[in-house]
């Protein structure tokens, strides 16, 4: 049986601006992220470039709101 990945996007076309706004985390976390394979980062770094997207996500979420 074929595993189904869980980090499908919802809109395929949205791959590029998905990875630009990841870059742009990782550079506010002054974590060095490479296009392609980036299995050498720790996990701490990998957690934080993560939760800077978040961060962002809902920051602009809550400004929609206002």
């Amino acid at each position: 049986m074929a595993s189904k990945s869980s980090n499908n996007l919802v809109v395929p076309n949205a791959r590029e601006a998905m990875d630009k706004f990841k870059m742009e985390a990782a550079s506010e976390v002054g974590v060095n992220l490479k296009q392609g394979y980036n299995g050498d980062l720790t996990s701490r770094q990998a957690g934080s470039v993560g939760g800077q997207m978040v961060k962002k996500m809902i920051e602009a979420y809550e400004n929609g709101l206002k």
